[in-house]
């Protein structure tokens, strides 16, 4: 694998493209362009390739290609995903279920459904990220029409206790709609999910293609109008290229995961080691179940917008709480609920391929970064 670009420690907001996804949208350029859902020779090449695609897709996340379609991005299957849901239990009734951390998309979606009508109840988190899912199974009424659950954090990097919450919720019949943006290609797809939806930038796809997989025995109804596009899902014309590229990074990768996973982790303990031994530094989340390649960090006395840029000019690409959230005022609504200190908040995360000496590079620099943000701030600092 060709190694990301240099510094670039920003991995949980989008993977660099990975060369078997290059390799793969190229060759499905060629012979790939045409409209599958047509019956002429180029045509029927188109729809072997998307066919092949959603095969692996499916195998990877333990599916039926049957059950998988794709849309423009991980948002907008969360978005179909429950609305589809909500719509097609809405006899059952119309209470939604959700960790009070989810991805924005989910409280977007969720605020939407609650202005239509429905009635949402957010479940609180500990200190760590890690859901209360003794808060959820009291939370669970007969008119629950969905619960919806991270497979693991965005900003901390927390692994949820997916299984459980499926196991608790299908124990009342309601069904489960996972986000699994951070552990595909990463981590084993956990059992139990009705609906589950991915991004492929986030494990070295190109943008612009979502999954959405919806289990046969799903109420789902399309929230928009009918299609006869992606099993009836999606509309539009199919992005063959792109959804060639993402399943051909997806089977790479996952591949390699426990191996990478493995050497990542150690270069992640070695920045948490480090951020901890700082004065005034706090490492944010659960070190024990986590993303192997994910740390987060918060510094008191720093401005965060002032650190990312200052840790971007000595050369290190990091984010703050989320990238859907960073361009707003507004602070951090996981660290919120976690309870913990949002501001000077790094989040860190490793490219696969990052190697040692870019860890190093890191952890020599950042004590001279919050140590010159103090003294401009007026603190005694490091």
């Amino acid at each position: 694998m060709a190694p990301p670009p240099a510094g670039y420690l920003d991995a949980a907001s989008t993977e660099p493209l990975h060369p078997a996804a290059r390799e793969a949208w190229l060759a499905a350029v060629e012979d790939g362009w045409a409209d599958p859902a047509r019956l002429y020779r180029d045509a029927r090449r188109a729809r072997m390739r998307l066919d092949e695609a959603r095969e692996i897709v499916a195998h990877a996340i333990g599916a039926a290609p049957a059950e998988v379609s794709f849309t423009t991005s991980g948002s907008a299957a969360i978005q179909l995903g429950m609305l589809g849901v909500l719509r097609g239990r809405a006899r059952v009734g119309r209470h939604l279920l959700a960790s009070a951390v989810e991805h924005s998309a989910v409280l977007h979606t969720a605020r939407h459904h609650e202005n239509s009508g429905g009635a949402v109840e957010l479940i609180g988190v500990d200190g760590t990220g890690l859901l209360d899912t003794d808060a959820l199974a009291a939370a669970l009424r007969e008119d629950t029409a969905l619960v919806c659950v991270q497979s693991a954090n965005h900003e901390v990097g927390t692994i949820q206790p997916v299984e459980a919450v499926t196991g608790t919720a299908a124990a009342r019949g309601v069904p489960v709609l996972v986000d699994a943006a951070q552990t595909v290609g990463r981590l084993a797809v956990p059992d139990g999910w009705s609906v589950l939806t991915a991004s492929a930038h986030k494990w070295g796809g190109p943008a612009g293609v979502g999954v959405l997989a919806v289990r046969r025995a799903a109420r789902w109804r399309s929230p928009a109008p009918e299609t006869d596009r992606e099993s009836g899902r999606v509309a539009g014309f199919e992005n063959v290229p792109g959804i060639c590229a993402a399943a051909a990074a997806l089977a790479a990768v996952s591949e390699h995961a426990p191996t990478e996973n493995a050497r990542l982790a150690a270069l992640t303990d070695r920045i948490s080691a480090a951020a901890a031994a700082l004065p005034d530094v706090v490492v944010l989340g659960d070190r024990r179940h986590r993303l192997p390649h994910l740390i987060t960090f918060s510094c008191l006395y720093i401005d965060g917008e002032a650190l990312l840029t200052e840790l971007d000019r000595a050369g290190f690409a990091v984010n703050s709480g989320s990238s859907c959230t960073a361009d707003t005022l507004r602070p951090s609504h996981v660290l919120e609920a976690m309870g913990v200190l949002s501001h000077g908040n790094v989040r860190v995360s490793l490219p696969r391929g990052t190697g040692e000496d870019t860890v190093d590079g890191f952890v020599a620099v950042l004590p001279r970064v919050l140590a010159e943000l103090r003294a401009l701030a007026g603190v005694q600092g490091l």
